[in-house]
């Protein structure tokens, strides 16, 4: 399928699962239809399953954007302490599409839960609570990152896939690679039909001399990257400056973030020291991967000054990684966003589009890491191996025949949206767009100044202001909701939030059946500290009774108490 074809099914609104080989374009695809979502004014979450993968689309972490953050469950209360947090109720409440970049590197229970958190936000039953989703990855590259024997379902063995049933677009375009070689080579390994010619053609790679040009080196292990990283630091003269990580806030907690930002305890650093960025900066001019050389010191500072290999040089400041909660920073760490970096693990390069590597496969350890590391480069001739072994180009023999099933599914998808004509095409595009409360015509001298409008009129009416306003014109939930084109659960949401702020605001017209208020106020006694009145405790303590009350029918109850 092209990029093209793919494009116009995701025009449609049905829900994606975009796929494709190594350089097929994928992100280039999913940029395209953000401007295109964009245009219509359609709000979409731009997210993916690692930090690196994100700052391709400049969006974030599904883990962040979600909530979800590091948990491997979510039980209701989980869900409840969710609900607290004011900007997820924002965040879900203007989005109509999701995007999750790099889909293959999440487990299959996160998509669950993710999937759980968005019905819940949405108060939609609906899959991902009725959002627009596309899915983006490519199973032959590296799956999850696990502890121990237990890896537990892929993500396209979740229950989120199956109720998604997401339609394939498998992209059959190539865009990275410049040599025809290493291309059938590629291929081979993804057809699990790698032959001998191909074993020497990369033999013949070993140990070769890429003249006048110093190859970013990519390890299987960390151990070698840090060894390798430290002993060409050593060889570096002149002054050496180390940068101490300062943190606050609970220990358990700083431990979470050192683990997540990967910044040094300790970063030794010298002039003409070769390092990645960790994290985005948009403003200076480097995103979570950029690849630097420091040039000097700063005097004033003592900070480094780092030429990125997109032609930017910026002071680098110290750079602050927090967990909040209700806006409040529960933990902190602050470091020099950098780390060195004439060699990365295979993982971390990931969606990197290299001229130069210098690889071991010696020591390989996972299914896709072979092919991970080759695809990241555009000729064999850019490719210099430390050794290879031949379980590095392995694959997973269950994703070569899910891939087989991803094809077929592809190829009909792609005859069957062939069959619509011009208007057809039209029609599903314009429903679409109405349906998520988009505009249909792009006006793009008056784009920048629509933007600039809207933004002026969320600030002066903040949202809830507005449901405010048609409760006090005596509409009930039901005809807000229709008028706002949001839901029940969003706009009950809204009404507890007025009456916080604004307890004077007449709601008697809303007022549910008494019985209702009276076994929620009595559910509500029955709990103790941090449980009064929480969601999930009483509606637990409700159905043990025999009363099949919904989140919204309580929540709303416990405004008549």
């Amino acid at each position: 399928m092209t990029q093209e074809q793919a494009l116009k099914i995701m025009k449609t609104g049905v829900n994606i699962y975009l796929t494709g080989s190594a350089g097929s374009g994928k992100t280039f695809l999913l940029n395209k239809y953000i401007s295109y979502l964009d245009n219509h004014d359609v709000a979409v979450a731009v997210t993916a399953s690692t930090g690196i993968a994100a700052t391709h689309m400049n969006g974030m972490t599904i883990h962040s954007w979600s909530g979800i953050g590091i948990r491997n469950k979510l039980d209701e209360r989980d869900l409840d302490e969710l609900e607290d947090k004011k900007y997820l109720w924002k965040r879900f409440e203007n989005a109509r599409v999701l995007i999750i970049d790099e889909v293959s590197m999440l487990h299959g229970f996160q998509l669950d839960m993710i999937e759980k958190v968005c019905r819940r936000f949405k108060r939609n039953n609906d899959p991902f609570g009725g959002l627009q989703v596309i899915l983006s990855g490519d199973f032959f590259q590296l799956p999850p990152v696990t502890k121990g024997e237990n890896k537990g379902a892929m993500v396209y063995e979740s229950k989120a896939w199956e109720i998604l049933n997401p339609a394939i677009c498998y992209l059959s375009e190539q865009h990275r690679q410049e040599d025809e070689m290493l291309l059938n080579i590629l291929n081979s390994i993804r057809a699990n039909c790698v032959e001998e010619l191909h074993y020497e053609i990369l033999e013949n790679r070993i140990n070769v001399e890429l003249k006048n040009i110093k190859p970013t080196k990519l390890y299987t292990h960390n151990i070698n990257v840090d060894k390798e990283n430290n002993e060409e630091l050593s060889k570096l003269g002149g002054e050496e400056r180390v940068y101490k990580i300062t943190s606050t806030g609970k220990d358990n907690l700083v431990e979470i973030l050192k683990k997540s930002c990967i910044a040094y305890e300790e970063l030794h650093l010298k002039i003409d020291a070769e390092v990645m960025a960790i994290k985005n900066n948009f403003e200076k001019g480097y995103v979570n991967g950029s690849r630097g050389k420091v040039i000097y010191f700063d005097e004033e500072t003592g900070n480094p000054v780092v030429s990125f290999y997109n032609g930017s040089t910026v002071l680098i400041s110290p750079e602050l990684w927090a967990i909040e909660e209700d806006g409040k920073i529960k933990a902190s760490i602050t470091q020099i966003p950098l780390r060195l970096a004439w060699a990365i693990t295979i993982h971390k390069s990931q969606g990197m589009s290299l001229d130069h590597a210098e690889i071991d496969l010696r020591s390989t350890f996972d299914y896709g890491m072979g092919y991970v590391a080759l695809s990241r480069v555009r000729t064999i001739s850019g490719i210099k191996l430390l050794g290879i072994n031949k379980d590095a180009l392995l694959v997973d023999p269950k994703v070569l025949e899910f891939d087989q099933d991803l094809k077929n599914e592809s190829f009909q998808n792609e005859l069957m949206f062939q069959k619509l004509n011009i208007d057809e095409q039209n029609k599903l595009e314009k429903e679409f767009i109405t349906r998520m409360g988009g505009s249909i015509e792009i006006d793009k001298k008056n784009k920048a100044k629509k933007k600039d409008k809207r933004k002026i009129i969320d600030t002066k009416v903040p949202t809830v202001l507005i449901t405010k306003e048609l409760l006090e014109q005596g509409k009930n939930i039901n005809e807000i909701a229709k008028a706002r084109g949001l839901t029940f659960g969003t706009i009950t949401y809204h009404i507890e939030q007025i009456m916080s702020a604004y307890p004077e605001t007449k709601i008697s017209h809303i007022r549910p059946p008494k019985k209702h208020i009276d076994i929620v106020e009595k559910a509500n006694k029955k709990l103790k500290g941090e449980e009064v009145g929480k969601l999930s405790p009483i509606k637990e303590i409700l159905e043990k009774e025999g009363h099949n009350l919904s989140f919204e029918e309580i929540r709303l109850a416990k405004l008549f108490i």
